[in-house]
């Protein structure tokens, strides 16, 4: 290794250790920093929560100006009566104005950077004014004004700048308030003269003497609280940020799984992992579109995207709405489960209102691609129901909720008997009986099926059907084997 590339190594191994310290202490204070390139709809929320907090300052200004005016026309006033300036009508009046325009723009959403920035040294100058003309207002030195507890509202000012989460204009407040505050100090010192200053605190209080202690103080006091203010705002914005990002991670994430399934990884008290499981009676469904293979070989690809799409948008809100919860799309396959991700009493009812609802539906559909001269549609769908393993399988870096047990397949084996027997739907005997113990009503007479051999079964079952037999005319492809 040359000269060369060893100092730079060197150099480098030196400077990060400095940057990693340098951010991780700004961590510990300000929070977490956030992603630097955020959705755009977590910056919309960000947005509309600032322009609404810049309105709702504005109208805590108008409070403002509309007290102070108040308590100025109601009270007695402290100076001569043939006083020749009075300041505080045209500061409250200038104020008022200038906060009726920063609202207008702030309801339609036209306030600048600059803008803000200049409205937040607007009203530490026009408090500072106000201060500084005391003197003038009661003919009295200018010293008289280092002792006005209308510095105190100042603070306020300051923490007004805090409902717009942002540290900048905290900062700003702060540092003009300071400015501001020294200008008026130094003019005081200007205007009375060395003489005045002194070191006694009763002679300060009790007299026009100024002491540079207690100014200091008020500095201070300024800087601290805009210290303390912009560290909380800051960390308070970071952490707002940070979980309006995860919340839209959550919520897009929430789209690819159920939302019972979403709601069991938010609510996991611990860290998920494979085997994690548990026993519940539930029941499970499947949906396939029958003919779908030898549909998309006459379809282009785009084609047969849209139709898969159709498909879903077709049964998906059927099978919501009856609480079933989707566990997996397979193709054109739809693995669903009722009472499984969440438990139900009233599993097996809604599964079998589910099945004739997607029946009728698939019926629906198929009818309008006829009339729209496409090629007509089926569903085949079934439902078992019993006791299943609702869990997390997969690798620790893959992971995923299911549904596993003899019930699951059955339903399975059930969905591919349709073909067979003909018919759209095809349920077990004891899972309408269970279903009307739950307080199903069928809208129809189920037609019983006695003794069915279905493939993959040992025993023959006793199955029931809410549809009619498929017709056998050429035409549906409910008929097509794939």
């Amino acid at each position: 290794m040359s000269t060369t590339l060893q100092r730079q190594h060197a150099e480098h191994l030196n400077i990060a250790p400095a940057n990693n310290i340098v951010t991780r202490s700004s961590d510990f204070v300000l929070g977490r920093r956030p992603p630097v390139a955020l959705p755009e709809r977590v910056r919309n929320a960000i947005t509309t929560d600032q322009r609404s907090s810049e309105i709702l300052v504005c109208f805590a200004q108008f409070g403002a100006v509309a007290f102070f005016g108040s308590f100025y026309l109601l009270t007695p006033k402290a100076f001569p009566p043939d006083v020749p300036f009075e300041p505080i009508p045209w500061t409250l009046a200038f104020y008022a104005i200038f906060t009726a325009l920063r609202l207008w723009l702030a309801v339609r959403d036209r306030l600048t950077t600059f803008y803000l920035g200049l409205s937040v040294i607007v009203d530490i100058a026009v408090l500072m004014v106000t201060i500084w003309s005391f003197h003038l207002q009661y003919q009295q030195p200018a010293t008289i004004y280092l002792k006005s507890p209308t510095l105190l509202y100042a603070f306020i000012l300051i923490s007004l700048r805090a409902m717009r989460f942002e540290g900048t204009y905290i900062v700003l407040a702060g540092i003009t308030t300071i400015i501001g505050w020294f200008i008026l100090v130094a003019f005081a010192i200007w205007d009375a003269g060395e003489m005045h200053l002194t070191n006694n605190f009763v002679e300060y209080m009790t007299s026009h003497s100024i002491l540079i202690g207690a100014e200091v103080d008020k500095l201070l006091s300024f800087a601290a609280v805009t210290a303390v203010l912009t560290i909380a705002v800051v960390r308070a914005r970071r952490l707002l940020i940070n979980a309006a990002n995860e919340a839209y991670a959550v919520a897009e994430l929430s789209r690819f799984f159920a939302p019972e399934v979403a709601g069991e990884i938010r609510g996991a008290n611990t860290e998920l992992k494979p085997g994690d499981a548990v026993i519940r009676e539930a029941a499970a469904m499947f949906l396939d579109m029958r003919g779908f293979t030898q549909l998309t070989r006459r379809l282009t690809p785009s084609e047969t995207m849209a139709i898969l799409s159709e498909y879903h948008q077709r049964m998906v809100p059927v099978i919501q709405a009856h609480g079933g919860s989707i566990d997996k799309y397979l193709g054109d396959g739809i693995l669903i489960s009722f009472g499984a991700a969440r438990s139900s009493g009233t599993f097996a009812a809604d599964a079998l209102r589910a099945l004739t609802g997607v029946m009728d539906a698939a019926e629906q559909w198929s009818a309008e691609r006829i009339a729209r001269g496409e090629t007509p549609v089926a569903v085949g769908a079934a439902v078992s129901v019993g006791p299943m393993l609702f869990g997390v399988t997969g690798d620790a870096s893959r992971l995923e909720f299911t549904v596993i047990g003899d019930a699951v397949n059955l339903a399975a084996k059930l969905e591919k008997h349709c073909k067979v027997a003909g018919f759209a739907g095809l349920t077990t005997r004891a899972a309408l009986d269970l279903a009307i113990a739950q307080g199903y009503q069928p809208t129809a007479p189920y037609t019983n099926l006695p003794g069915q051999a279905v493939a993959g079964v040992v025993a023959p079952i006793d199955l029931v059907t809410p549809g009619q037999p498929l017709p056998d005319d050429g035409k549906s492809v409910a008929r097509f084997t794939e």
